[in-house]
């Protein structure tokens, strides 16, 4: 099981040589597992985030299926779903809407804004 949270968090672009990954509760039920994990940098456990990752056993080995950071999320409850290569991401492309001054991201340029009124 540690295994696949490694894995995965290599997955996701994580540097796992530089982590203390700890499981430190698993509860297995058939095929699947509910696993909650430490991750800390090396050396510095006080700086450590507890997740928890939901697991299903393929064939001889467990894969990660879904994941929830510990403690209140922004997005409510229940589990986030594994991504799955190739899917959209569901918060959008992660730039910054287009507004009216053009391209997205950018900040508009002076003469693009209204004048102040004098006070």
């Amino acid at each position: 099981m540690r295994q696949a949270v490694l894995e995965r968090l290599t997955q996701v672009g994580m540097n796992v040589a530089s982590m203390e990954v700890t499981l430190t509760s698993v509860q297995v039920n058939g095929s699947e597992a509910d696993a909650s994990v430490s991750i800390a940098p090396k050396g510095n456990v006080a700086q450590a985030m507890s997740m928890k990752y939901h697991l299903q056993q393929q064939g001889s080995k467990w894969v990660v299926v879904g994941h929830q950071e510990s403690g209140a999320s922004p997005h409510g409850g229940g589990a986030i779903p594994a991504a799955t290569p190739g899917s959209p991401n569901p918060h959008g492309s992660g730039g910054m809407p287009t507004g009216a001054a053009g391209g997205a991201g950018k900040m508009p340029s002076p003469e693009d804004l209204p004048p102040v009124g004098k006070k």
